[in-house]
């Protein structure tokens, strides 16, 4: 009996401190990776490679918590859609490096998705990559109808715009998919639908114009499944 006590009082108190979690303000320069690794946080992924197109590697990574807490997540859109989960929060951070070390250049609280937010499959967090002057974010998740999205942001204008994206989701059983290919900067959209290798016939692809009328940034694209870019059809 005793020991049921003292474990009550000590979820109390990781509850109470749980809801007294404030997200870190990282350091803005520093030599190495492990000068930006805040207390009771990890790392959970890292990459290098050129951002801002100077010839030099930079840095991106995605941090963990150590403790899940009450976290206010937007789900539909960015503001109005906000469900309640207990899971452990996220960081992302991008760091330009300089003949001093590294600069910080992005610090993002709300983009990379947690743990909790990846259905059956759990943690839907796959590996980032760097390839030509951008930055890629891909997540993976779903029960029988599983999806499949990537991000891919630019460093324009002292800004992080998103400028290409995909969408792609499958039945597990039937084979049925589609995929959507998203091409911000040429305002293009290619669709491909059809039931995979579980079907003789081809799939189909459509290509079509795709008409924004100005590009997401991490500030106006909160995180995935936010942005309704037609009715019903969420990115």
């Amino acid at each position: 009996m005793r020991l049921k006590i003292i474990l009550f009082f000590l979820s109390c108190q990781t509850a109470v401190y749980a809801q007294n979690f404030k997200f870190p303000a990282l350091p803005n320069q520093g030599k190495s990776l492990s000068d930006f690794i805040p207390k009771n946080w990890k790392i959970l992924d890292s990459v290098s490679g050129d951002l801002n197109q100077d010839q030099v590697k930079d840095m991106a990574f995605i941090l963990e918590y150590h403790q899940q807490i009450r976290e206010s997540r937007a789900y539909g859109d960015n503001t109005t859609e906000l469900i309640t989960e207990i899971q452990k929060p996220r960081i992302l951070a991008i760091y330009f490096k300089t003949k001093q070390g590294y600069q910080l250049a992005a610090q993002n609280n709300n983009f990379i998705l947690r743990s909790e937010e990846g259905g059956a499959m759990g943690d839907p967090l796959r590996p980032m990559g760097i390839d030509k002057n951008q930055l890629s974010l891909s997540f993976q998740g779903g029960g029988e109808w599983r999806w499949k999205l990537k991000y891919t942001f630019g460093y324009q204008q002292k800004n992080w715009t998103l400028e290409k994206a995909s969408n792609y989701y499958y039945n597990a059983n039937s084979g049925e998919l589609t995929d959507k290919q998203y091409d911000f900067v040429n305002q293009k959209m290619m669709v491909t639908t059809g039931l995979g290798k579980q079907s003789k016939a081809p799939n189909e692809t459509i290509t079509h114009d795709f008409k924004v009328k100005s590009l997401r940034t991490f500030e106006s694209f909160k995180k995935p499944w936010t942005w309704e870019i037609n009715p019903d059809e969420f990115l």
